[in-house]
């Protein structure tokens, strides 16, 4: 079953018109926990309150307010949000194209599914050819959840996918992060990583990997409900990362890549 759409409008595409529905492309699988008192196992309960007349608020009366430097309150309505003069309200507008190489995947923000919309499955179809014979992805504008976003067009699979990008200026300068300019490193340690990260090199394969984190705070609520002891896993201490020669210990963790792809390859042919 396919989820609820968010969004409904179009993408222009020059003069063609393209109906879409917007879908989020990922969902959260966390644990959901409620606050409750320790010591009887109620459910905190919160009240919307104003501090100006310490009545309780109810949801429908709650109002967006913008408050300036100087104490000033600007008040807005849905219709004020909704009459904005924007246009890209109800169309994603392409504005250029480019290779998807060339974004920086640190302006990433959020996937979203596009499926096209009544008359829009034959258009729809041509832009996703387009953009997968030419490998480029379409630069656009529009407005999701109450504020304009660059995003990104691509083509995942069968399906068009409207990623959303956070704007130039919300993306921190990274330089404060770097290394001194004065720490050096040898050719030799460059080289023996270099061996390292081949050893270490494979087709990324994301269904091998699980959330080993939930699995065990799952196990931890089975055992909670049913009354059974937590279980308990050895937690391996952190190792010290005082390395002296990085080349030496480069090398010994080379050998153990080695030797565990030569397992991993024998468990293959078992298996197989």
């Amino acid at each position: 079953m396919a989820p609820r759409s968010i969004w409904k409008g179009a993408i222009s595409f020059g003069l063609v018109t393209i109906p879409i529905k917007v879908y989020g492309a990922t969902e959260q699988k966390d644990l959901s926990f409620r606050q409750i008192h320790a010591a009887d196992g109620g459910r905190i309960k919160y009240k919307r309150v104003c501090e100006s007349c310490g009545e309780e608020v109810q949801f429908a009366s709650i109002a967006k307010g913008y408050e300036a430097g100087d104490g000033r309150m600007a008040v807005l309505e849905k219709s004020d949000f909704e009459s904005l003069p924007l246009s890209t309200t109800k169309t994603v507008e392409v504005v250029q194209f480019v290779d998807a190489a060339t974004v920086d995947p640190i302006m990433y923000d959020k996937p979203y599914y596009l499926e096209a919309d009544g008359p829009g499955q034959k258009p729809y179809a041509l832009l996703r050819n387009a953009l997968r014979q030419s490998g480029k992805a379409a630069v656009v504008k529009v407005a999701l959840r109450s504020r304009e976003a660059i995003a990104l067009v691509r083509v995942v699979g069968e399906v068009l996918v409207l990623q959303t990008m956070l704007w130039p200026d919300e993306v921190r300068d990274a330089s404060f992060a770097a290394p001194p300019a004065d720490v050096q490193v040898s050719d030799a340690e460059v080289t023996m990583a270099s061996v390292f990260i081949e050893q270490m090199t494979g087709e990324f394969q994301p269904q091998e990997y699980t959330d080993a984190y939930r699995e065990a705070l799952e196990a931890v609520v089975q055992s909670k409900l049913s009354g059974a002891p937590v279980p308990q896993e050895p937690v391996a201490a952190p190792q010290d990362a005082d390395v002296v020669d990085l080349v030496a210990a480069l090398r010994a963790s080379v050998e153990a890549a080695k030797k565990r792809r030569a397992e991993d390859q024998q468990d293959s042919s078992k298996a197989g």
